[in-house]
Order: structure tokens, then sequence, then C-alpha cells
């Protein structure tokens, strides 16, 4: 686990110490984050007239909205990224399918073409016999 860190930071123009796991940075990063949220809501007369309380209720609700909504987006996201792998897994499986046919097609193929020249081959033989025969070079057998 990492070492404790803490650094002073500006909130709504108060200095506060975060301490935490993270780094600095972050922690600079979460200040300037909470310091965006005011100065967005500052910016509205109405919202200026509420009492401190108020303001800092309107605050925290619109940060937890911020933070529901990255989180279902997140669960979206990762809901996607199982579907892609399950896409992904299908895929590789008709790949690998494909392949096993493909080499049984390719064995297929050669044997149907080794039949193929015996076959020709055999052709080649009695149509040689069968011009002898009518050529008279080799006597016809004589049935018995």
């Amino acid at each position: 686990m990492s070492e404790k860190t803490s650094t002073e930071v500006i909130i709504g123009g108060k200095v506060y110490t975060l301490s935490g796991y993270e780094e600095e940075g972050y922690l600079h990063k979460v200040a300037a984050y909470i310091n965006n949220k005011i100065n967005e809501f500052e910016s509205m007369d109405s919202f200026r007239r509420l009492s401190s309380d108020m303001r800092s209720t309107l605050i925290q609700l619109n940060i937890a909205d911020d933070y529901f909504k990255a989180k279902a987006q997140a669960q979206k996201l990762e809901q996607e990224i199982e579907q892609k792998d399950r896409e992904i897994y299908d895929l590789k499986h008709d790949l690998i399918s494909s392949q096993l046919k493909a080499e049984s097609d390719a064995d297929s193929l050669k044997e149907l073409e080794k039949k193929n020249r015996e076959l020709m081959l055999g052709k080649a033989k009695l149509e040689a016999t069968l011009e002898d025969t009518l050529l008279g070079k080799v006597p016809a057998k004589k049935s018995e």
C-alpha cells in the first residue's frame, strides 16, 4: 500500500489540508473539481441569494448527480465491453471452426484430385486400348 499523502488545497477561498493514499496531484484535481462546481453555481444570481447551507447542499447534490451519472456510464461501458468480449469470443470460435473446415475441405480436395488423376489415367488407358482395338493392333478378347 502506498504512503499516506497530505497537501494543502484551496476550496471556496478557504485553505484545507487533504490527506489520502492518492498522489498529491490527484488531491489537487479533486479540489479543482469542487472549485469548478462552486464557480459554476456562483455565476447564477439565484444561487447567491440562498443561505450558505442551501448552497452547500445544492453543490453536494450536483456532485452526487455527477457521480451517479458517471457510475451509470461506467456500468454501461462495462456491459458494452462484456458484450464485445462475447462477440470476439464467438468470432474467434467461428474463425477456428472455419479454419478447421477449410483444412478438411483442402484434404478432401487433395483426395478428390488424386482420385480424379487415377480416373483420368484409367480413362486414358481405356481409350488407348479401344483405339488399338479399333485399329487392329490388339486382338479383341473373345468371350467364352
